[in-house]
């Protein structure tokens, strides 16, 4: 079994998926000769040749329009974005059109294609290249969000993603394509979307997080433990639509929830599982639902980004919070 980084993780699911179903195939900017800006296609072209991994025009509106098409005709595309920050030209494409191909055709026809992006800060990159915007694409109909945490999760819900006959919206965290290395078995397993995983049980406080947040939630949880506090910490993963099933039951155990995550705080994903625990989780609520955010800003240039980013001392401090309530 191979031990593998979460962008090598995507490397193989997307190989494995090119080599069982010959209608999948790849597009985007630089993904064939380069093997995409941060390698996660490399060696793609050589492997399953040109008209499989595409090398298209610099057009994201292009690019998803195109992958729209060929979903619409029976293909399964994967389409990657170089960087979030560059999607916005494809909302057009996307909410428009792929969104609602099912709904428009009464289901004659469905748009199973994949839309990834690497996303997030933490690489120290310029503007437009840090973008946590992924409650953009939760608010619309028809849309799947998928965000994976590490390269296990990362390979089962890519297939998962490419098998799905509806779109899907595919965010890899940047900031931790490299990080942490694990056994992945190429075996075609595919992970279960539409599901949150429970990374860590606990009684005192429910932890809830997705993309690269988990690594920092865990190693709060970590240090709480030291403090006695015996934390949960639960991986959202698909956060469109939400597993409120796995919170909700969480935070009944729990009494308390901490919402982590990178992108800006107001009209955030953790808003709405707030409000949804709110609705359907208030009388187990011991105390007030809080957020571990980004800021309403811009994210900052590097000398700033890691005061913008949610850090662990942040994530304890909420706990403690949340804990001393009441």
């Amino acid at each position: 079994m191979a031990e593998v980084t979460l962008v090598g993780a995507v490397n193989m699911a997307l190989a494995r998926a090119l080599s069982d179903d010959e209608n999948v195939l790849l597009l985007g900017e630089d993904i064939g000769v380069d093997g995409g800006v941060f390698r996660a296609t490399e060696g793609l072209l050589d492997r399953f040749g040109p008209e499989r991994v595409i090398d298209t025009p610099l057009s994201e509106c292009g690019i998803a329009g195109s992958a729209i098409g060929m979903a619409a005709q029976g293909l399964k595309p994967v389409a990657e974005i170089q960087f979030m920050g560059f999607i916005y030209p494809t909302l057009d494409q996307i909410i428009s059109h792929a969104s609602r191909m099912r709904n428009r055709t009464r289901g004659r026809l469905s748009c199973p294609m994949v839309l990834r992006a690497p996303f997030g800060g933490g690489i120290r990159a310029p503007e437009h290249h840090s973008e946590s915007t992924e409650a953009i694409f939760a608010h619309i109909p028809g849309l799947r969000v998928v965000i994976p945490s590490s390269p296990t999760r990362a390979y089962g819900l890519l297939l998962a993603a490419i098998r799905d006959p509806d779109p899907v919206v595919f965010l890899e965290p940047k900031r931790i394509y490299r990080v942490v290395k694990e056994e992945v078995a190429d075996d075609g397993e595919a992970a279960p979307l539409d599901f949150c995983f429970t990374l860590r049980e606990g009684i005192d406080v429910t932890l809830v997080t997705w993309g690269a947040c988990v690594e920092d939630t865990l190693a709060a949880a970590r240090e709480l433990a030291e403090e006695g506090v015996d934390a949960e910490v639960i991986d959202v993963a698909t956060v469109k639509p939400l597993d409120m099933d796995t919170i909700v039951a969480s935070v009944a155990r729990t009494g308390r929830c901490v919402i982590v995550h990178e992108a800006a705080l107001t009209g955030g994903v953790g808003a709405e599982i707030a409000a949804q625990l709110a609705s359907e989780g208030l009388l187990s609520l011991l105390a007030p639902v809080e957020r571990v955010t980004g800021y309403d800003t811009i994210m900052p240039l590097l000398r700033l980004e890691d005061r913008y980013m949610p850090s662990r001392a942040r994530i304890k401090a909420a706990a403690r919070r949340a804990l001393a309530y009441g």
